[in-house]
């Protein structure tokens, strides 16, 4: 089969380990990283973080700090706005999985380097090439900047909200599925599928589920394993020059809700939903995954969410249309309004 070139983009450098904040300066000048910094940071918790970084970082050490609320075109605006002011050499981002995304994607239309600190380990955006920025034209991910090296504090991303933790879970057992679509897609549609990077993603899959066995006893070892398992995905989708192993029929559900239902509920908790619903559709045992994730408090039903059965069924009749071009197990056509509504009955997302 005939593929077009594709660039595999990866991160210099990995840190990993417990309170390594402070060995940041270390680190900077390991990666050869000088002056000034745009460090692009959130809200309370977030920031609280990052003056901690900077209490830690030279005195000579020029830096400006731009807060961001949302992972919105307006919020990237406003980081450009101050990438011309301060002309930094490089661009930190402190945060979430929105801080992040914001970070990468302003770094990608500046052409600069960017360093990822995590600060909740949510979703596997601390090392994808790709941000999910509200306001494009479409909800879904685009090409972005990989991170020139990411800096996983576990003492830091244990702390997060236990919320924020079971989300990452919930986005990275997805690849489960995603794999199965990009296979599917490849059998029926001739489209390029890396053997390896799908292994990559399985794999990223299989220690989410671990974690979900290890969490509630150990939360700091189950969150290293959650950590890795995100960079572990994220470097899938570098290598494989696209979100193909992180992302298919799974995704596009939890993208559908995010376009009905735009508020209040986190990405990977959809993407949770999404994979014991389409585990069904692909004849995987959804039961095991539903009840691994309910074993650690995750949300399985769509109520426990504050959605409505009509949004979930919607959803699953328009999950198609998000992304035409991406074939999955939901076909060309979709799902008719009836078999969406027996799925989400049979997998007891709704009742």
């Amino acid at each position: 089969m005939n593929v077009k070139e594709h660039i595999i983009s990866l991160p210099r450098r990995v840190f990993v380990g417990n309170n390594i904040l402070e060995n940041i300066p270390l680190y900077f000048s390991q990666l050869g990283v000088r002056s000034p910094y745009l460090i692009v940071t959130g809200g309370k918790y977030t920031k609280m973080i990052t003056n901690k970084i900077l209490e830690n970082i030279p005195k000579d050490v020029k830096y400006e700090v731009v807060e961001i609320n949302n992972a919105t075109l307006e919020e990237v605006y406003k980081v450009e706005e101050a990438i011309k002011k301060t002309n930094p050499n490089i661009l930190l981002g402190i945060g979430g999985g929105k801080v992040i995304d914001v970070t990468k994607y302003a770094s990608f239309r500046n052409n600069l380097e960017f360093i990822s600190i995590p600060t909740a380990p949510s979703h596997d955006g601390i090392t994808s090439p790709f941000a999910s920025i509200k306001g494009l034209s479409k909800p879904v991910s685009v090409k972005a900047k990989e991170p020139l090296a990411i800096v996983a504090d576990i003492e830091i991303l244990s702390s997060a909200p236990r919320r924020l933790i079971n989300a990452g879970i919930g986005d990275t057992i997805g690849k489960i599925i995603a794999v199965r679509d990009w296979r599917l897609a490849s059998k029926l549609r001739g489209e390029y599928y890396g053997d390896y990077t799908a292994s990559l993603a399985l794999m990223s899959a299989k220690h989410a589920f671990q974690c979900t066995k290890i969490i509630n006893k150990d939360l700091k070892y189950g969150t290293r394993m959650l950590i890795e398992a995100l960079i572990s995905s994220g470097v899938a989708m570098g290598m494989a020059g696209s979100t193909r192993p992180a992302s298919g029929s799974e995704h596009l559900f939890a993208h559908a809700v995010e376009l009905l239902h735009p508020e209040g509920i986190l990405h990977g908790e959809l993407v949770g939903l999404g994979t014991i619903m389409m585990a069904y559709l692909h004849g995987v045992n959804w039961r095991k995954i539903r009840r691994r994730l309910k074993k650690i408090g995750f949300p399985v039903r769509a109520k426990d969410l504050g959605l409505s059965d009509e949004i979930i069924i919607k959803a699953l009749t328009i999950a198609h249309t998000i992304r035409p071009e991406r074939y999955t197990i939901l076909g060309d056509r979709g799902l008719t309004w009836n078999s969406a509504e027996k799925i989400a009955k049979v997998t007891k997302i709704i009742d």
